[in-house]
């Protein structure tokens, strides 16, 4: 054996090169498409946490200052009082950040819940529309982004080597 030369080293044809060119290329179009994909996936966990945070604010703002909203109680679509609005998004922006964690270990229960939560959020607000419109089209909004990155991308963040 010559210096430089690799004790194994095997001739390829030309059509045997192509082909490993050809499944070279493939595999880094592979790798490149699922690192997208668990970008989209990532972005439903931070639209999460923020439709969560949206959650918890509003339900304190609903309990401590309920004089700042728009309408009264009375006026909702739900005949509630701030008190009860309070606790529910205080529920529902606590089981929003639990959910974007569980999503974060690639869990299925928690896209399940993730759905199940931003689809609930979204009616919550409809209901909560009149006393803060502005708010409720913005959450609404993120609602529907947080459901459609976790139902078309969320098995992305089953996998552990990103």
């Amino acid at each position: 054996m010559t210096e430089g030369t690799k004790p194994y080293h095997w001739q390829m044809s030309e059509e045997a090169r192509q082909e490993d060119r050809l499944y070279n290329q493939r595999a880094d179009a592979r790798e490149d498409w699922e690192r997208q994909q668990y970008g989209w996936a990532m972005f439903a966990v931070i639209m999460l946490v923020l439709a969560g945070c949206f959650q918890i604010i509003n339900g304190l703002v609903a309990l401590f200052r309920s004089g700042t909203y728009m309408v009264g109680s009375s006026r909702l679509a739900v005949d509630v009082d701030y008190t009860a609005w309070g606790w529910v998004h205080i529920g529902l922006g606590v089981l929003a950040l639990l959910a974007a964690f569980g999503l974060t270990r690639g869990r299925s229960w928690a896209r399940i819940l993730g759905v199940g939560l931003a689809a609930l959020s979204a009616i919550v607000y409809m209901a909560f529309v009149a006393a803060a419109p502005a708010l409720a089209v913005v959450v609404i909004a993120l609602d529907v982004l947080v459901m459609y990155a976790i139902i078309v991308h969320g098995g992305e963040l089953k996998r552990t080597d990103h």
